[in-house]
């Protein structure tokens, strides 16, 4: 059954009263937006559905001609549109068990993105990370095609979109190019927004930012922690700003994500000592990013050995790595190569614990020339 109009005006007007009971959707405009813009038109191509019960993650491709296909674009959820880097639901009559690499994010995660952006009339916008278009729909509408620059790494992607976007009778800037690297114009951008996670602010952004302007990110690591920072551009050239707390999750940028873990070292093999935290600390959000504060580089998996599971802290381009094993409600952590990662941890979880631990709303994040720094308030005795 081909959707009519009338079923996608219910369906936008439906979704833009879900998001503003639920506190997402707080100013006019952007409900204009959400009613006007057919978030259909971005998912032409199809979605992919996790296969119920699957395990590793099986997909399954949902396409227009589907049964509930257009109810399901209106789900406020993120639909995954390409698998492994290349594969498109099309492509597919099956299942499939490899990562998403893009996708188009659940309406309630762009709507709060642009309101905490904070734009005015007459701002121009860098999106760094086009995906789908919708987020780029929603901005052209609000602000005007011309005030809208979107830089997508995947040409593909990028083309899929510019079709949705003229479809919706939208003619923004797409570039085809790194998002970490922006695009460097003759007039800086009033606000910079990014739909895909990054390791650190890229500096590129906050040149091409005005001063007072404000970028808006989300800050991940390679233990799958993440928050959504905002920063103000300052008259030296760097920025600062607060986290906004709400556990906020986007892909990676692809040049951000993790090298391969390769050949393990010899685990066997190391410094061991009782752990004073053991692994199951990283059981919370917040504990887990500040781990992430302690050791960025460092990735982490759980392996079985002889019935034990192992968890492993390990750096791949330093050569460092720490194993923490449960007997009982003891920890034993063992520790190799140039560094200790699990010492500098358990430095940073004591601190974090000693301080109250405030929650990441608290954090504060710099970046200057020489780097980016995440710091919470200290307690004072």
């Amino acid at each position: 059954m081909t959707p009519t109009t009338g079923d996608s005006t219910r369906l936008r007007r439906e979704l833009a009263e879900s998001l503003a009971e639920r506190g997402f959707l707080r100013t006019e405009p952007w409900r204009k937006a959400v009613e006007a813009v057919p978030r259909e038109e971005f998912l032409r191509g199809g979605f992919f559905d996790v296969v119920p019960g699957s395990a590793p993650t099986a997909w399954s491709p949902v396409l227009p001609d589907s049964p509930g296909w257009l109810e399901q674009c209106y789900r406020d959820e993120s639909l995954v549109t390409q698998i492994a880097g290349t594969i498109v639901p099309g492509d597919l009559r099956g299942e499939i068990m490899r990562a998403p690499t893009s996708s188009s994010t659940m309406p309630n995660l762009v709507v709060r993105m642009w309101e905490d952006l904070q734009v005015e009339d007459g701002h121009r916008v860098l999106e760094a990370g086009t995906g789908a278009g919708y987020s780029t729909a929603l901005g052209c509408h609000r602000l005007g095609e011309d005030q809208i620059v979107s830089v997508e790494v995947d040409p593909e992607v990028s083309a899929r979109a510019g079709i949705s976007l003229g479809a919706c009778g939208f003619f923004p800037e797409l570039v085809v190019g790194d998002a970490l690297t922006g695009h460097a114009d003759v007039r800086p951008f009033d606000r910079v927004i990014a739909t895909c996670g990054v390791l650190a602010i890229p500096p590129a952004w906050i040149e091409q930012t005005k001063p007072g302007g404000l970028i808006l990110a989300t800050v991940c690591g390679w233990m799958y922690s993440s928050e959504l920072a905002r920063l103000t551009v300052r008259e030296d050239g760097t920025a600062q700003g607060r986290f906004l707390n709400g556990q906020i999750s986007f892909m990676l940028a692809r040049p951000h994500l993790p090298p391969p873990l390769g050949l393990l070292p010899d685990l066997n093999i190391g410094d061991e000592r009782g752990a004073v935290h053991g692994a199951d600390v990283l059981d919370d959000w917040t504990a887990r990013f500040v781990a992430q504060v302690a050791a960025p580089r460092s990735q982490k998996i759980t392996l079985n050995v002889d019935g034990r599971d192992q968890h492993v802290l390990i750096d791949v381009e330093a050569g460092a790595w720490a194993v923490l094993t449960r007997d009982g409600e003891k920890w034993t952590v063992r520790q190799g190569g140039p560094a200790r990662l699990w010492d500098a941890v358990e430095e940073h979880l004591t601190r974090w614990l000693t301080d109250g631990s405030p929650s990441l709303d608290r954090f504060e994040i710099t970046v200057t020339p020489d780097g980016q720094t995440i710091t919470w308030p200290r307690r004072t005795s």
